[in-house]
C-alpha cells in the first residue's frame, strides 16, 4: 500500500491556475483538498451541487469524497483565462455570457436550502474565466468549475464578478465585456451597482484572508485590490439586443 501511493503521488500534479485549494489531477481524476476557513463547508456544499448539477450544465463528473478529499473526473478544455491570453477575449467572454445566463435560470432548490427570497438565484459565487474550461476551437464550455461559495443571491454578484476578472487581470482586453453582457441576455445592472458587488466581495475575501492568517498578506492583497477597484472609473455595457450604451 505504501509503495502504491507513493506512485500515485508521483503521478499527480498540481494543476494550473489553483490558488485557495490543493488542487492535483494525473489526466483521469483531479483530487482537491480544501484549505483555509469554513474548508469542510465549502468542501461539502461543492459535493452536494456538483452531484446535483449533473446533466444540468457542464461540470466535473464527481467520483467521491473520502478523507476530506473531493474526487473529480478530469474534464479536458483550456481554461478560459488562458484563451484570453490568446487573444480569444470576445469568443470566450460570450461563452461566459450565455452559461451565467444558464446558472442563473437553474432551480435554486439545487442548492438544498430554503424557498429563496424574491429575485434571488443560484450564484456561482466566483465566477469568470478563470473557472471555466472551454473547447480551443469550438468555444464550448466544457466544465464550470470550483462551486464552494455557492449560495443564493442577486445575478449582480456573478455579473459584476466576471467582470471584475476580466478587468482587474485581462484589463487590455475590457471592451470584451460587450459581448458577455449581450450574451447574458438579461437585465444589466448599472456600473455603479456592478461596482459596489465588486466592492462587496473584495471585502469578503480580505475577512476570509484575515480569518485564515491575521493580517497576513492575503489580507493586504485584498486592501489594494479593494482600492484599485474603488478608483476605476464607470465603463459602458451593451444593452443586450440593442447595441445601445449603458452606464
Amino acid at each position: 500500500m505504501q509503495r502504491g501511493a507513493v506512485i500515485d503521488d508521483l503521478w499527480m500534479r498540481p494543476l494550473k491556475h489553483g490558488y485557495t485549494n490543493h488542487t492535483v489531477g494525473d489526466g483521469s481524476v483531479v483530487e482537491k483538498t480544501y484549505e483555509g476557513p469554513d474548508a469542510g463547508l465549502r468542501r461539502a456544499r461543492e459535493h452536494t451541487l456538483l452531484t446535483r448539477l449533473q446533466g444540468r450544465l457542464p461540470v466535473p463528473p464527481v467520483h467521491g469524497l473520502d478523507n476530506g478529499i473531493l474526487t473529480l473526473g478530469f474534464v479536458t478544455g483550456t481554461p478560459g483565462q488562458d484563451l484570453i491570453d490568446a487573444g480569444r477575449a470576445a469568443q470566450v467572454l460570450e461563452a461566459c455570457g450565455t452559461l451565467l445566463r444558464r446558472i442563473h435560470e437553474t432551480a435554486p432548490s439545487v442548492l438544498g436550502a430554503g424557498a429563496p427570497d424574491a429575485g434571488q438565484v443560484l450564484v456561482h459565487g466566483d465566477f469568470g474565466p478563470n473557472n471555466m474550461l472551454l473547447d480551443p476551437v469550438t468555444f464550448q464550455v466544457t466544465a464550470v468549475v470550483d462551486w464552494e461559495f455557492a449560495h443564493l443571491g442577486d445575478a449582480v454578484e456573478d455579473l459584476a464578478w466576471c467582470e471584475w476578472i476580466v478587468r482587474m487581470h485581462h484589463a487590455e482586453h475590457r471592451q470584451a465585456l460587450d459581448r458577455f453582457f449581450h450574451a447574458y441576455g438579461g437585465p444589466v445592472p448599472a456600473s455603479p451597482v456592478r461596482q459596489a458587488a465588486m466592492l462587496a466581495r473584495c471585502a469578503e475575501l480580505e475577512l476570509f484572508c484575515h480569518r485564515w492568517e491575521s493580517n497576513g498578506p492575503g489580507v493586504r492583497q485584498w486592501q489594494e485590490r479593494a482600492a484599485t477597484t474603488a478608483g476605476w472609473q464607470e465603463q459602458p455595457t451593451c444593452r443586450p439586443g440593442t447595441g445601445a450604451a449603458v452606464t
